[in-house]
Order: C-alpha cells, then structure tokens, then sequence
C-alpha cells in the first residue's frame, strides 16, 4: 500500500527500489479466473486427502531438510543429473532472485553487473535484477515472438552480461523458441550463465533441458506451480555444481517449508499418472479454445504453455473490462505500448471455464455488432 508520508529513514533505502512496484494481484472475486496460468484443480478428494497427510510432518517443532536432500535427488534423477547439480527453492522465482544475487559482482570497468532478456516475457527477471542493483538489457522478440538472434548476439556483445535469461516456452507470447536459435544464443555468450526457464515445459512438444548437458554455462528452471500445485511454491534449478555451490550460500536457510518440500515429494514420487492426466488435459482444452477464438476471427499463437497469447485486432481494455463485468477475469496488456497492447493472455480452465470465457468474448469477437457486444 502507498505510504503518503515518508519515512525518515528513507534516505537508506536502495534507489533501485524507486523505480519498482510490489507485485499486486488483480482485486476481487471473479467466478472464473483465467489470469494467472493456475493448473484446473483435478485432483480426486482421495487424492487430495493422501496428499495432505503426507505434507503433514512428523513434528512441527523441528525444521525441515536443510538441504531439501529428498527432492532434489528426485529432480535429479528425473533430469539426469547428480543431485549435487540441483537447488531446491521456494518457488521458481527465488531461484531467480537467488542466480541474479549470487552472480552479481560487476565485470572489470563496470559500475554494476548486467542481465539481457528478451521481452515481453516473465517480469520477474527484470524484477529482480533491477532489485539487486543490475543493470537489464532487454531485447525484442521478432514478429514471431522467437528469438532475434542478431539483436541478441549485438546485445550480448556490447552488454557483456552476467547472466542470460530465456523462458521457453515463454510467458506471455506461449510459444517454445527456435532450438537453433537458442544454441546460437547459448554459443554467443560462453562467459555468461544462461538460465533456461522451463516452468511450463510439461504441455510443450520437447524440453529444452537437455542442452545444460552440453553447455557447462546453462542452468535450466523447473516448478511445480504450473502442473496444479501452485500453492506449495516449491521450484528447482539445475545447473553447473560449482556455481550452485556458491548460489547455496546466499540461500536462506530452511527456505522450503516442510509441508511443501514433503508435499512435493509426494507429487513427484506418487502422482506421475495424476501429471500426466493434467497435462493431456491441459492440451486438448487448450486446443479446443484457440481454435474457437481462431474461428471467432481472433488471432490465437500457436501455444505449448498452459495459456493462449490472443490478438484482440485492436485495443483490448474493453474487452477485458468487459469480460471482468461478467465474472471471467483473464490478463490484459492493455496499458503496455507497442504491439502487445492489443493482446490476451487467457489460462487454460476447467472445461465448463473455457467454455464461458468463449460465450463471453463472442461478443468482442472481430466484425461482432454493436448491438452483440450491449448484450
């Protein structure tokens, strides 16, 4: 919340801060929410009552694994990796935080470390770059929303950055990048670590994870949150022993709380079959949608995330206004400038969500009357 008055100590705080939000989420009670690529909540009562006794630990006054041993010997083996190769963190998002942290000492010249991204994509790279005092070097996906390898080349070259940071499939354009396109990236910038983040490779055609084996300088992000366990916050990295080693320095401690490391392990041990139900799930319902708002003369991304990246043709805020009045809440990028102005991204729902999301929007729908929309 803003404070109105400042602080008398606000002379200490970072200035970097100045220039950032707290993030917020949207307010309100929406019957249908689409906005933050959550999992559709499938599983069965049964299941989720083993779940919760297993994240019931066996005393609450003790803390949990120091080092999260047990999840990220089952993230190891099912990456292929050693699990002194694996961090366990709260969310993917520290993992983040932590990279950008550990990897922060400004090169020779500098006066502070650099990150390049692309953008759009995950805010929180930025974010917490920005917050540790980095300097951000974004670079434009092309007309596509692939990687412009030139422009990333130039960017790297010139920026000399630290860290390199690529989600794929990417959020919120939902499209998986151009493997050549991303190896060219990864051999452009040999002296920089290269954070692949995988959050939604589950509904994607193929993993991107295996290129940590043949670049010493990739690390690859993993989470939970996408596949329906988002509550848990528990994520991972995987990524070169010795650089881990010095990013688990800079870990708090104890930073997975026990009911959510057992909980994940639970999932990853126990609910293979549940997984894989969601993600199949996921994808036809994911189909089913984009070719109706195709068919409504939307322009619908081909997607391989959990999510649809939707041109509305034109300005979108009243689009998304109005399907907030109708209790659908999905993420607008209305107030942006340039092209993604005019776009949606939409969550992938339970099947009675999706379908009124698409009696909704119909009224929007490129070449709907007037009078469609009043009604």
């Amino acid at each position: 919340m803003p404070m109105n008055d400042p602080s008398p100590l606000a002379f200490l705080v970072r200035p970097e801060l100045a220039e950032l939000a707290a993030y917020v989420p949207h307010p309100g009670t929406y019957a249908v929410q689409l906005n933050a690529n959550e999992a559709p909540d499938l599983l069965s009562p049964d299941t989720r009552r083993a779940l919760a006794d297993a994240m019931l630990p066996p005393s609450l006054g003790r803390y949990p694994e120091s080092h999260a041993e047990s999840l990220r010997e089952l993230v190891a083996a099912r990456v292929g990796a050693g699990a002194h190769e694996v961090l366990a963190t709260a969310g993917s998002v520290e993992a983040i935080s932590l990279l950008i942290g550990t990897l922060g000492r400004p090169r020779q010249g500098a006066d502070a470390a650099t990150m390049v991204t692309t953008t759009p994509t995950f805010f929180m790279y930025k974010h917490c770059a920005r917050m540790h005092g980095m300097h951000v070097v974004e670079v434009p996906l092309d007309d596509a929303w692939d990687l412009d390898v030139e422009a990333m080349r130039h960017a790297i070259t010139r920026a000399r950055p630290n860290l390199v940071f690529i989600a794929t499939p990417n959020t919120p354009t939902s499209n998986a990048v151009s493997e050549d396109r991303l190896r060219a990236i990864i051999e452009a910038a040999p002296d920089s670590l290269v954070v692949i983040d995988e959050a939604y490779a589950a509904f994607a055609r193929q993993s991107a994870g295996r290129l940590r084996r043949e670049y010493p300088h990739v690390a690859v992000l993993g989470s939970l949150s996408k596949l329906g366990f988002a509550a848990l916050r528990v994520g991972w990295v995987v990524g070169p022993a010795a650089i881990l080693h010095e990013v688990d320095k800079f870990r708090l401690p104890y930073n997975v709380p026990g009911p959510s490391l057992r909980g994940a392990v639970f999932v990853l041990r126990e609910l293979g079959a549940e997984l894989v139900r969601l993600t199949s799930f996921v994808i036809h319902e994911r189909e089913k949608v984009a070719v109706a708002l195709a068919g409504m003369g939307f322009g619908v991304a081909p997607s391989e995330a959990n999510f649809l990246w939707v041109d509305t043709k034109g300005p979108c805020k009243e689009i998304f206004e109005g399907l907030a009045a109708d209790g659908v809440l999905v993420q607008s990028h209305h107030a942006r400038e340039g092209r993604i102005a005019r776009h949606l991204r939409i969550t992938v729902g339970m099947s009675h969500e999706n379908d009124r999301l698409l009696e909704t929007i119909a009224r929007w729908a490129p070449g709907a009357g007037e009078n469609a929309r009043r009604g």
